[in-house]
């Protein structure tokens, strides 16, 4: 279970609106699967059905993360047209199974959907979140 501020959570999906209608991603950095803080990055990819986080940030989340012992307990994506479950390249470019993936799906608009997941090769589990 990972649990994550309202406020935290509320921030994602303010994130999620503003990118619309191309996904969305960061990170979410804490301890013991308590989210702390996000982190937004830009998606190098600027499109609606994929993302690859812009390395160089990510290299500068990590370093802050690390100076104030934080560590990252999830990352997040957008669905800005489909519901909040992996797609294909989501499943393709996971690159740790055991790392949460958190997607907000704005197919709804006025209802945005959240979902978190831990995805691998074989297969796809769902991850419970608790706002807190």
């Amino acid at each position: 279970m990972i649990r994550i501020p309202r406020s935290i959570y509320q921030k994602m999906i303010d994130h999620a609106r503003r990118e619309a209608p191309v996904e969305c991603c960061g990170i979410l950095g804490g301890k013991d699967k308590t989210v702390q803080e996000s982190f937004e990055i830009k998606n190098v990819e600027s499109s609606p059905v994929q993302f690859l986080m812009d390395p160089r940030e990510q290299l500068n989340v990590f370093e802050e993360m690390e100076e104030t012992s934080m560590d990252m307990v999830a990352i997040y994506h957008s669905h800005p047209h489909t519901i909040p479950f992996p797609s294909e390249m989501d499943v393709q470019r996971t690159f740790d199974p055991e790392m949460p993936s958190i997607i907000i799906s704005l197919k709804e608009k006025d209802e945005p959907v959240v979902k978190a997941f831990r995805i691998s090769k074989e297969a796809i589990y769902l991850e419970e979140i608790e706002l807190i």
